[in-house]
């Protein structure tokens, strides 16, 4: 059976079983991880893992979880940026028993300005 010693930050090192590990890997720009429960104090442990130590875990037995970066990180916010007034306008909306529909009226004027009119 496969021994694998890693390093909890509270307990030191500590033996586990593939079974115990799991191997993250971003699809997006192949960074790669291990994570895994410490089977003295229970604490959960990720630590960032070279290519090298993804293919010994993965290897040994480890399963591999593949996961891509949030959409929203390639996303690039169209029109202004948002001012400490605008944050202090909702703030006060906020405080009026009507801010829900007076803040879904807003934003439903503001999505009829920037619709392109249809021929």
């Amino acid at each position: 059976m496969t021994t694998i010693r890693a390093n909890c930050p509270s307990c030191g090192d500590v033996q586990l079983r593939p079974n115990d590990l799991t191997v993250r890997v971003c699809s997006d720009d192949e960074s790669g991880a291990y994570t895994f429960r410490c089977p003295d104090c229970d604490m959960p442990v990720a630590k960032d893992a070279s290519r090298r130590i993804v293919d010994l875990l993965v290897g040994s037995g480890v399963r591999m979880q593949v996961w891509r970066l949030p959409a929203e990180l390639r996303e690039r916010p169209a029109g202004p940026s948002l001012q400490p007034d605008d944050l202090l306008d909702f703030h006060l909306h906020l405080q009026t028993d009507d801010w829900f529909d007076e803040l879904n009226r807003s934003v439903t004027e503001s999505l009829h300005r920037e619709a392109p009119e249809r021929p």
